[in-house]
C-alpha cells in the first residue's frame, strides 16, 4: 500500500511543526504534535472551542508557503457554529478543517489550553498505619562449597527462620536482581514483602527502612498524585496535572468513544495515561532525592471510563445500555504490566468500582467520608465532570450518578474555560445599576478596581456564581430567561438571535472579546443543576426520608463555588447553610487511605457491594421531576 502524502503543519504561537499525513484535521495535527487546544467534544464538531486561524503568505523563516487551497473550504458545521464576524477574520474551527498542503495556523489565546488550577488538598483525617508492604532485614550465611544451597531457597530459608513466613514467592524481577545484591551487600540485606500475596517484590542491599508508596486519583480532566512514606503515613509530595487525554474529549461518552473505535485508539488512549502516571510520579520521586524504583506499592482511583482506558479494558459496554463494565472488583496488576515504570516488582491497587458510571473514585470518597458509620443523613455530591451522589448512614447508603460535568466545568459555555489563571471565578452583581463586580484566577483584584482584568473565560464556580447573582439581581427569572426589559445595556440581543448579558466588555479582557454569559448558557447550567438536584431527590424518597443532616461537597467543584450561591439556585436539597461543607479532594484522601491501610481496602470491597445504585433515568415520573427542577431554584 502507497504511503500516504504528508505536508508541513506549523502551529503558532508555540512554533511546533511536524509532517502530517493529508487529510487528517488541524485538531488531529495539534494532538499528534503535542499543541494544547481546546476540544471540549473531543473533535465530535459540536462544542466550537478548537477555533484557529490559518495564516497565508510566504514564511520565509519557516521555509514553506502557507497557502489557502492547502485546506478544505469552510464546512456547513464551521458556518452554524462560528459568528460571522470570526468566519470574516479567517477563524476556523479545527476539527472541520482537514490538511491538503503545507500549512501555517494561529492558535488564539481564546483556544490555547491553560494549566489548570488543580485541587490536591483533602482534609485532615485519622487513620491506622498498615501498609500492604513490609521491609524485612536478614543476614544470611554466605554460599559455600559447604553449603551450596542456591540464592532464592537461602533468602526464602532465612525469611521462614527469622520472621515465620512460610510459603513466599521471590518476583522474576527480584529473582534476576537477587544474585548481585546479596554478594555486594555481604548478604546482608533487606526483603520487601507484599504481605497479602506473599510475595517478595524486592530486595534491597543492607537495612532498608522506608519505602515509598503512591495514590493517584485518575480524573477525566485532571490527575492529583501524592507521594507517601508507607512507614509513617506522612506525604512527603503532592503532585498534579491536566489529564493529556483531554484532547480526545472532556467528557467520558467522547473518551469511551474514541477508545472503542479500534484496539489502536484504546493502545493510544491508555499509553497517554499512564505516561501522565509516569512523569507524576518521576516528578515526585525527584523532588524528594528518590528513585521511581524506589515507589513500592500504588493506589489508583478513577471514574469507570477512566479505569477501563488504564487498564486497557475494552470501553465500549460501559457506554451503553445496562453499562456493565468488564470487572467491578478491586484488581491487582504488576506495575510492569501496566507500563508503570517503579520498582517492576511491585503491585498496583485498584478500588472496586460501584456500578455502571459510578467508579472507584467515588469507592474512595465514601472510604474517606465514611458516612456508613455515621447516625447522621449525609448527602455526599462529588461533582466533577461526572457528578456522584450519595446518600444514607449506617443503616443503609444508596448512590447515584448524573451527567453534570461538561456544562459546570465549560464545556457547553459559550465562554466557559477550566480553571486556570484568567478564568472568572467569582461574580457579584449589583440589583440597582446591575453591574457587576469580579474576580480572575491568578488576581487578588476585583473589577472594576482592576481596569484590564485579563480575563479570558468563566471557570465552573465563576458560572455557578454569576448564575446566582443574576437571579438574585433579577436578571434571570424563575424560568431562566433573560429579562431585557431592564434598564442596563449590558443586556442585549446576541448575535445568534438569543438574549446575552456582558459579564466582561472586550477592553478588560485578555481575548479581546465581550465575555456574554448568553441564554444557553443559563439553560445548559438549568439542565446540569436540574440533574443533580433530581438525582439527590430520588435518593431521599428511596432512603425514606424528607430532610438531610449534613451536605458534603466533594471535589476541586464542590470546593471552590460558593454555598449560598449553589443553595440559591437549587443544585441541592434543602440544608441548614451551617451544616454544608467542602472536604476537598476525598477521593485523593481515600485512595491514600487505601495506600496506607491494607484492612480498608477490604472495607471498600465490602461498602462498594453494598451500596445500593438507582438508576434515575428509568424512574416513570424522571422526566416531570427533570422538568421541574430546571426552574430556579426549583419548582
Amino acid at each position: 500500500m502507497e504511503d500516504l502524502q504528508k505536508f508541513q503543519v506549523v502551529f503558532q504561537p508555540s512554533g511546533r511543526r511536524g509532517l502530517i499525513e493529508a487529510g487528517k484535521s488541524l485538531l488531529q495535527a495539534a494532538q499528534e504534535l503535542g499543541v494544547g487546544i481546546e476540544a471540549a467534544c473531543g473533535g465530535g464538531m459540536v462544542c466550537g472551542k478548537c477555533k484557529v486561524i490559518p495564516e497565508f503568505g510566504s514564511f520565509a523563516k519557516l521555509d514553506l508557503e502557507s497557502k489557502q487551497e492547502n485546506i478544505n473550504g469552510i464546512t456547513k458545521v464551521e458556518e452554524k457554529i462560528l459568528h460571522a464576524e470570526e468566519i470574516a477574520k479567517g477563524y476556523r474551527l479545527a476539527c472541520c478543517t482537514t490538511i491538503q498542503g503545507d500549512i501555517v495556523v494561529s492558535v488564539p489565546k481564546a483556544s490555547q489550553s491553560a494549566k489548570q488550577v488543580v485541587l490536591e488538598e483533602g482534609k485532615g483525617r485519622s487513620f491506622e498505619i498498615k501498609p500492604a508492604v513490609r521491609n524485612l532485614y536478614v543476614e544470611l550465611d554466605p554460599a559455600s562449597l559447604a553449603d551450596a544451597a542456591d540464592d532464592s531457597r537461602r533468602l526464602l530459608g532465612a525469611l521462614e527462620q527469622e520472621y515465620g513466613l512460610s510459603g513466599l514467592s521471590l518476583d522474576y524481577q527480584a529473582l534476576i536482581a537477587l544474585p548481585k545484591i546479596l554478594r555486594e551487600h555481604d548478604w546482608q540485606v533487606t526483603a520487601v514483602v507484599r504481605l497479602d500475596k506473599n510475595e517478595v517484590i524486592a530486595v534491597r542491599g543492607g537495612r532498608y527502612e522506608h519505602n515509598l508508596g503512591a495514590a493517584i486519583d485518575i480524573g477525566t480532566t485532571t490527575l492529583a498524585a501524592y507521594l507517601c512514606d508507607l512507614q509513617t503515613g506522612e506525604v512527603l509530595q503532592k503532585s498534579s496535572r491536566m489529564n493529556s487525554q483531554i484532547g480526545y474529549g472532556e467528557d467520558v461518552l467522547s473518551r469511551i468513544s474514541y477508545a472503542s473505535a479500534s484496539p489502536e485508539a484504546l493502545e493510544k488512549l491508555h499509553e497517554i495515561i499512564i505516561g501522565d502516571i509516569n512523569e507524576l510520579l518521576q516528578e515526585m520521586a525527584e523532588a524528594q532525592g528518590r528513585s521511581r524504583e524506589e515507589i513500592d506499592e500504588l493506589v489508583l482511583v478513577y471514574n469507570t471510563a477512566m479505569h477501563h482506558i488504564a487498564l486497557k479494558l475494552y470501553p465500549g459496554y460501559v457506554g451503553r445500555s445496562p453499562f456493565a463494565p468488564v470487572v467491578s472488583d478491586a484488581v491487582d496488576i504488576k506495575a510492569r504490566d501496566l507500563g508503570i515504570r517503579i520498582n517492576p516488582g511491585s503491585w498496583v491497587h485498584s478500588l472496586p468500582i460501584e456500578a455502571g458510571f459510578v467508579g472507584a473514585d467515588n469507592v474512595a470518597v465514601i472510604l474517606a467520608e465514611e458516612p456508613y458509620k455515621s447516625d447522621k443523613i449525609k448527602l455526599i455530591i462529588d461533582i466533577g465532570t461526572n457528578g456522584e451522589i450519595d446518600l444514607g448512614n449506617n443503616d443503609r447508603l444508596l448512590s447515584t450518578s448524573c451527567a453534570t460535568g461538561p456544562a459546570l466545568e465549560g464545556a457547553q459555555i459559550r465562554f466557559g474555560m477550566r480553571a486556570a489563571p484568567g478564568a472568572i471565578e467569582k461574580v457579584v452583581i449589583d440589583k440597582e445599576t446591575f453591574e457587576p463586580r469580579y474576580k480572575v484566577i491568578g488576581s487578588d483584584v476585583w473589577y472594576p478596581e482592576a481596569a484590564h482584568t485579563g480575563a479570558k473565560g468563566i471557570c465552573g464556580s465563576g458560572i455557578i456564581d454569576a448564575f446566582a447573582a443574576l437571579f438574585k439581581a433579577g436578571i434571570v427569572g424563575k424560568t431562566g430567561r433573560i429579562n431585557a426589559k431592564l434598564p442596563t445595556e449590558r443586556i442585549r440581543q446576541g448575535t445568534h438571535g438569543s438574549r446575552e448579558y456582558v459579564l466582561a466588555y472586550a477592553d478588560e479582557t485578555d481575548i479581546g472579546q465581550d465575555i456574554v454569559i448568553t441564554q444557553a448558557d443559563i439553560r445548559a447550567i438549568q439542565l446540569a443543576k436540574a440533574a443533580l438536584y433530581v438525582g439527590a431527590e430520588y435518593l431521599m424518597e428511596k432512603f425514606g426520608t424528607d430532610h438531610v443532616d449534613e451536605v458534603i461537597l466533594a471535589g476541586a467543584f464542590g470546593s471552590y463555588i460558593d454555598k449560598e450561591s449553589a443553595m440559591a439556585m437549587g443544585m441541592f436539597p434543602p440544608c441548614d447553610i451551617d451544616h454544608v461543607q467542602a472536604v476537598g479532594n476525598a477521593a485523593g484522601d481515600g485512595a491514600r487511605i487505601a495506600l496506607l491501610n491494607i484492612d480498608k481496602r477490604a472495607e471498600a470491597a465490602r461498602v462498594a457491594r453494598q451500596i445500593e445504585f438507582v438508576e434515575t433515568a428509568v424512574e416513570p415520573d424522571f422526566q416531570q421531576r427533570f422538568m421541574d427542577a430546571i426552574a430556579i431554584p426549583h419548582a
